[in-house]
């Protein structure tokens, strides 16, 4: 059995009960930081406070040569551990295939997601977002101004009056965990005065949620990782109240009317 378990967003303790349980009943468990990272927490701390040796693997080590992880599933439970919900990402949903191809039964235990904390947080309805899409640092881009597919995906959910989940570029090899602000700031260049709304922390004790437009969000600081930015589309009412009342969002970005 190959089991896949989401950890949630923060800490060691950010892992559901069944979750938990799962992982404490596992021969082996494994793990990988490459799609994102308990910000909250260390491998030694999952270590101890679950009870169980984590093997920690690269995007080489699932992606690439999978072998002694898929092996040790055909005989043993194996868990495989991922920060928020385990099939977010495609790398996940193609280590599935392998497993299955190889007839290894495996399960899913889900985790809460980035994407569902930020609609919580922000108050922003979760039906009402589009598709998300990826900000990548300049030099992981390289290329001048804005990638086409980041703003192509802004423009077309505001052309349909959707919302936008910005996921802010990591590179864990680098130790490289894009800011809001500096991701306010590159878009800033095509979207100056648009409301956009930073999610800092989230799952952690002490959240930060701030609206305001993007050339204002540049100036600001917003503390240590991880962060994420929502460019807003059309505002219900409700959606409006909320920006305002819980990130401080200007009464002109966000008119209840």
């Amino acid at each position: 059995m190959l089991t896949f378990i989401g950890l949630g967003l923060y800490d060691e303790r950010s892992i559901t009960v069944e979750g938990r349980d799962a992982l404490q009943g596992a021969d082996r468990a494994f793990m990988e930081q490459y799609t994102s990272r308990l910000i909250g927490t260390d491998v030694e701390t999952l270590e101890a406070e679950h009870g169980i040796g984590i093997e920690l693997r690269d995007r080489a080590g699932v992606e690439q040569d999978p072998e002694e992880m898929l092996a040790a599933a055909e005989s043993e439970d194996v868990a495989f551990l991922v920060v928020g919900d385990p099939m977010v990402s495609t790398t996940h949903v193609d280590l599935r295939l392998r497993a299955a191809d190889r007839g290894i039964d495996t399960r899913i235990v889900h985790g809460t997601t980035a994407e569902a904390a930020a609609s919580s947080l922000t108050g922003l309805q979760n039906y009402r977002f589009g598709p998300a899409t990826t900000l990548p640092f300049p030099y992981a881009h390289g290329a001048e101004g804005l990638p086409a597919s980041v703003t192509n995906t802004i423009d077309d959910n505001r052309d349909r009056g959707l919302h936008t989940l910005v996921y802010l570029d990591i590179k864990q090899e680098r130790g490289d965990y894009m800011t809001a602000d500096i991701a306010a700031d590159l878009l800033s260049e095509a979207y100056p005065d648009t409301l956009a709304v930073a999610v800092c922390r989230a799952g952690s004790p002490d959240p930060v949620v701030a609206a305001d437009a993007l050339s204002e969000l540049a100036e600001r600081e917003f503390g240590g990782p991880l962060h994420l930015l929502v460019v807003p589309g059309d505002l219900h009412h409700i959606e409006a109240e909320a920006l305002r009342t819980f990130a401080d969002a200007p009464i002109e970005l966000a008119p209840l009317e």
